[in-house]
């Protein structure tokens, strides 16, 4: 938590820590979130049971301790700050029946991991704007099995065959039921996948994407764009994972400036409606790389500040 206040002090977030197992990652976080509904860690990862049992309960522990050190961190602060969670789609398609098979392949179980996990959010977004009075919540849905769920590409748990697809009206009907939970905090959905289904997103109320900019290309631009036009965030993803001190901020905001040219956007709004971002999550980077990372990212975010058309 220091290092994100240190760097990253006009908008700060709850980070995900590496190396903490399966109660600290992207599933275990948001079973940590859920009234009504527990899981515990087999060997394939988090199933759902019918009692609360060691895992679910540590991972509640460490997502307190991290809370303890948000408050800390961000003690007297005000302005935008920003958590995260796995999204509705994601969380089913990562945990696992009593039987074996996915939450996503079963319709009552994808709702009710959906509604447990919309009225679990509104209460950690509630803890986190009282331990922070100042905070503007940014809330994050990770979302990145979206596409292949849609698609019907999920493996079954044999492997041999595939999950049918989820439809889309359905996953969209999902978002809109956890981002409606958070009330006013700016609602941010994020998809490194390169099929990110972008209309959806914004349809389901998304006010800010995050997106790895490498791996969409120029299919999603006519959606982006029109994104972009009605005033959506961009958290573009462009800074690598693995991070690097020495990395040239010009090349690194390219692909943004590149975006900007081909959607024909003013480049004055560029600055206001894009936050330089790594292309993913950081949970898995030690340290040194995590912080190699957020600096080029704030250099990259500098650099469009001073030059939104790219001249250099």
């Amino acid at each position: 938590m220091h290092m994100v206040v240190e760097l990253l002090p006009d908008f700060p977030h709850l980070p995900e820590l590496a190396a903490r197992g399966p109660w600290a990652d992207l599933t275990g976080r948001g079973m940590a979130l859920l009234p009504g509904m527990t899981g515990d860690v087999g060997v394939s990862g988090w199933r759902l049971v019918p009692r609360p049992g060691r895992d679910v309960s540590l991972a509640r522990s460490m997502l307190n301790q991290d809370l303890d050190a948000l408050e800390e961190g961000l003690a007297g602060f005000r302005g935008a700050v920003k958590i995260q969670v796995v999204g509705p789609v994601t969380l089913a398609a990562t945990v696992e029946l009593p039987s074996g098979h996915a939450a996503v392949s079963d319709p009552g179980a994808r709702r009710d991991l959906a509604q447990s996990l919309a009225e679990g959010l509104a209460e950690h977004a509630g803890e986190v704007r009282r331990r922070v009075p100042g905070a503007r919540l940014v809330v994050q849905l990770d979302e990145p099995s979206l596409p292949t769920c849609l698609a019907g590409e999920l493996p079954t748990a044999s492997g041999f065959s595939r999950i049918r697809a989820l439809p889309g009206d359905e996953a969209q009907r999902w978002l809109a039921m956890v981002i409606a939970a958070v009330g006013d905090a700016v609602p941010l959905i994020h998809c490194c996948d390169a099929r990110v289904p972008v209309a959806r997103l914004v349809a389901a109320g998304a006010r800010a994407l995050s997106l790895d900019l490498a791996a969409v290309g120029v299919d999603a631009d006519d959606d982006l764009g029109a994104a972009l036009e009605s005033g959506a965030g961009l958290v573009a993803g462009v800074v690598a994972t693995a991070g690097s001190a020495g990395s040239d901020p010009g090349a690194t905001v390219t692909p943004v400036w590149n975006l900007w040219r081909r959607l024909g956007l003013p480049a004055e709004r560029l600055s206001a409606q894009v936050v330089v971002s790594p292309t993913c999550g950081l949970a898995g980077s030690t340290p040194q790389g995590a912080r190699a990372a957020y600096q080029s990212a704030v250099r990259g975010a500098r650099l469009l500040d001073d030059d939104p058309e790219g001249r250099r």
